[in-house]
């Protein structure tokens, strides 16, 4: 008789690997991490993301007031807001830690990475999902708000103090307010690390729309200049070809009675 067996799952990581992996990509994205110690003392977004693994199994377990006390805790101690029913991956990164808050039904992806005041909020009251969904590879420049039931695909760059409100496909560059695709990369990031942290390296639509517009109007200038020269230009030629004598044909005779003495 043959027995038929489920597929093996992946077994789900334990709370001291997320810990460790936790700790050890900051060495990867922060040049100022020297040694393990200072990370794990001096680093309040470290701290936030530690704590927050443990309301976030307590909130699984439904200990929800357990997991709302201790993501209170952690907020009044490193200024980092992270409700402990959001879903986050592996390796997630909050540089700075300071004013970051990321709503109950966020969902973020793996390696991701944030800097300081970074929101993750919704846009309605309803019980439902409200909060963005964020793939891997995820940067998020600081000050930058997400709002809504959006999803930003894997390898996405938000620029600083931006205001995204809608979908951005895989392997794009968003800035602005609201937020606008200025770059897309393909379908595979330039870092063949996996982590771009270049996200400084963005165009400036605003600014080249205001250089095109002054050569615009430079040309337009030069253009009305030279209209203009041209039309004085035959009156000029007149003047050339006229002599002393006959400065005005039609008072010639005049001119002639003059000199007779007439």
């Amino acid at each position: 008789m043959m027995l038929f067996t489920a597929p093996l799952l992946p077994a789900k990581p334990t709370l001291w690997q997320q810990w460790r992996e936790d700790v050890a990509c900051v060495f990867a994205r922060d040049p100022a991490a020297r040694y393990l110690l200072e990370v794990l003392l001096a680093y309040p977004g470290v701290h936030a993301v530690l704590l927050y693994r443990v309301s976030h199994r307590w909130w699984l377990a439904d200990w929800k007031l357990a997991a709302r006390l201790l993501a209170a805790f952690t907020r009044w101690i490193t200024n980092v807001d992270i409700h402990p029913g959001a879903t986050i991956g592996k390796r997630f990164f909050i540089d700075h830690g300071a004013g970051v808050v990321i709503g109950e039904t966020a969902e973020i992806g793996n390696d991701v990475t944030m800097y300081h005041g970074v929101t993750l909020g919704g846009t309605t009251w309803n019980k439902e999902k409200r909060h963005p969904t964020l793939g891997d590879n995820v940067l998020i420049g600081a000050g930058a708000k997400i709002l809504g039931a959006i999803t930003l695909g894997n390898n996405v760059r938000v620029g600083a103090n931006s205001v995204v409100v809608k979908d951005v496909p895989p392997c794009c560059t968003v800035i602005g307010i609201p937020g606008r695709i200025i770059q897309t990369k393909g379908t595979k990031i330039q870092d063949s690390r996996g982590i771009d942290l270049d996200h400084h390296l963005v165009p400036d639509p605003v600014g080249k729309a205001i250089n095109c517009l002054l050569e615009r109007l430079d040309q337009l200038e030069a253009n009305q200049e030279k209209m203009a020269h041209q039309d004085q230009e035959p009156e000029h030629e007149a003047c050339n070809h006229c002599d002393a004598e006959n400065v005005c044909h039609g008072d010639a005779p005049i001119l002639k009675r003059v000199a007779g003495g007439e």
